[in-house]
């Protein structure tokens, strides 16, 4: 085995040595110009650039250069004031094709289409003489998806310092300790600290105390892919917990598992308001029973006597990615002005964001009134990551806060083993892989609609959750690599990358919500109705020019300005104080006026 693999690495380190002599080759004809303009990161490299044409869908045919480095594709114009500039990372690009061939007629009509995965498409024509775009089309694809090609993502490559190290954010036992865990009734298990158990699970598990290792092992010969139910969250009062799992492999012939049955109603007794557990599966019930075919299923009434069980009705992967693609459709590069409402609905995206949400005010309702529920959807990195974490955010207002949201990805989304590069397909050329799907964009648009309906309750702003996204894609953090921390681990993820929250945490100021109200315990119950829902417009139609100039909030502008005169103030004050502690002549028998000091003591300002 080890010497098929040498082989294998030789051949491909001598196809890979071939094409480099190739690229380098073509790389000197070109003649790289020095580009001041181009802001590169440390360890970004420049690999090729090239005069074209953009074809841009709002300004139409913009002649400039284009810069490709390991990062970014990076577009400047020669001949436009301003100069129109595009910036993207080289991980956003879904897509590249070759448009029109040497016979192709009309204007533009050759060279490449780029299809990103933030919502936008770019056009770039050349002229059709020799092979123009080949270079740049082989170096593109070869850059935009690394992996395909024996390369490192760039993440790997970044030699970026920060004050703050994102790595440390997240502490499994902190984050239980600060929920008053392990008690009584819960205890910690290191069953999974070699993955041996689940390998899509984190090494440190929350369950039953009552529950042994051997009844964990029994359990999960029943759940698919071994993912057992484990504790989320617990509540500081009434002990109500948020449980998630995956689905029983109950299969056509409707087996049991006696363990199963008894591990659950082991949850259930941890909380002694919970006569009835609640066991929240957030599939259509149709497709929790087709899912019986492939050896799946869900909780039957017969055998769990003592849970409920409520199917959520929200849809799977591959109709969320259908939704997303047909929103596109209506987004960019125009806006359908004509039929917006029903071109809107018909995309069935806010339906599907409204059941989302809906589920998670379900779980969050259960819990405050003090009984235990467990959440699981087919695999349980989905929709289930979905449910508990908003639910959570509802809960509890540490998870509000800027630190708080990022422990709540990392726990509920990172360690859970949501599959970040099967959703999202970082550095794979396999664009049509049934697996993508904007799963974790839900989640960040949920987030979104919650924080226009409590504008004061969350300590983080717009502008976090963009950047959240942008580097979903962008591959320039090791955050959201990988499907799950086994693989993680393998790939020395955390020593060889910087963590996206390492970027945050160094510039704080850039994502806090300037109307923030801190409230311990105040519950979160937004409303999951279609009226109440929005279009998130800054962020899903953000590259139309008109919607970019609208972006700064008018509330927020006017409340930067009153900080900058508050400082204004604040240094005129201190140097009145200062002028006033200065000695006074001694033999002056002027009456001094009132001190500065004095003089404003009776100003209050409103901040």
């Amino acid at each position: 085995m080890d010497e098929l693999r040498m082989r294998c690495k030789t051949r491909r380190k001598s196809g890979t040595e071939h094409w480099n002599r190739r690229f380098w080759a073509s790389r000197e004809s070109l003649r790289m110009e020095p580009f001041a303009d181009v802001p590169l990161l440390p360890g970004e490299e420049r690999v090729i650039d090239k005069d074209l044409i953009y074809v841009c869908p709002f300004s139409g045919a913009v002649k400039g250069k284009v810069f490709i480095t390991n990062y970014r594709l990076f577009f400047k114009s020669s001949d436009m004031d301003p100069a129109v500039t595009l910036n993207v990372p080289l991980g956003a690009i879904n897509r590249v094709e070759k448009m029109g061939g040497a016979s192709s007629r009309g204007e533009n009509s050759y060279g490449l289409d780029i299809t990103c995965k933030d919502m936008r498409n770019l056009r770039f024509a050349l002229k059709q003489e020799g092979h123009s775009r080949r270079d740049i089309f082989e170096i593109l694809f070869r850059y935009a998806f690394p992996l395909s090609h024996g390369m490192h993502l760039f993440a790997f490559l970044s030699q970026e310092k920060f004050e703050e190290n994102g790595w440390s954010v997240y502490s499994p036992m902190q984050e239980f300790r600060r929920q008053g865990l392990p008690n009584d009734k819960w205890r910690i298990t290191f069953l999974n600290q070699q993955y041996e158990l689940c390998d899509t699970y984190p090494t440190i598990l929350m369950v039953p105390y009552k529950a042994t290792e051997e009844d964990l092992r029994k359990v999960a010969t029943f759940r698919s892919r071994c993912r057992i139910p484990v504790l989320s969250w617990i509540h500081p009062d009434n002990m109500a917990v948020i449980t998630r799992c995956s689905q029983p492999l109950v299969g056509m012939s409707g087996k049991r598992n006696k363990d199963d049955e008894r591990y659950l109603d082991i949850i259930r007794e941890t909380n002694g308001t919970t006569s009835k557990l609640t066991i929240f599966d957030a599939r259509p019930n149709v497709n929790a029973v087709a899912n019986k075919a492939t050896g799946g299923g869900y909780e039957g009434d017969d055998a769990y006597q003592n849970a409920e069980l409520v199917f959520l009705d929200i849809h799977n992967i591959h109709v969320m990615r259908e939704s997303l693609k047909k929103l596109k459709d209506i987004v960019y590069p125009n806006v359908e002005e004509s039929h917006w409402l029903s071109s809107l609905e018909s995309t069935h995206w806010l339906e599907h964001i409204k059941l989302v949400l809906s589920g998670a005010i379900q779980v969050a309702d259960k819990i405050s009134s003090g009984n235990s529920v467990v959440v699981h959807c087919s695999d349980g990195w989905d929709r289930t990551a979905q449910l508990t974490s908003l639910a959570m955010l509802m809960l509890d207002s540490y998870y509000r806060t800027l630190r708080g949201f990022q422990v709540l990805l990392e726990k509920e989304w990172i360690s859970f083993g949501h599959k970040f590069a099967s959703r999202i397909g970082h550095g794979d050329k396999n664009h049509a892989d049934a697996d993508r799907s904007p799963i974790f964009v839900q989640l960040i648009d949920c987030v979104w609609q919650m924080t226009k309906q409590f504008p004061t309750a969350f300590e983080f702003n717009e502008h976090l959750l963009v950047t959240v996204l942008d580097h979903l894609y962008s591959c320039r953090f090791g955050t959201f690599l990988y499907n799950c921390e086994s693989v993680r681990d393998a790939n020395e993820l955390r020593t060889r990358t910087i963590s996206l929250w390492s970027l945050i945490n160094s510039d704080q100021a850039s994502y806090v919500n300037p109307f923030y109200a801190a409230e311990s315990s105040r519950v979160l119950y937004p409303v999951a109705s279609m009226r109440h829902l929005e279009l998130w417009v800054t962020y899903y139609i953000r590259w139309n020019p008109r919607i970019r100039q609208q972006q700064q909030s008018p509330v927020e502008q006017r409340y930067k300005e009153l900080l900058a005169l508050r400082e204004q103030y604040l240094k005129k004050l201190e140097e009145l104080q200062l002028s006033d502690s200065a000695p006074h002549l001694p033999n002056s028998t002027t009456p001094s006026p009132a001190s500065p000091t004095q003089r404003v003591t009776h100003l209050h300002t409103p901040f």
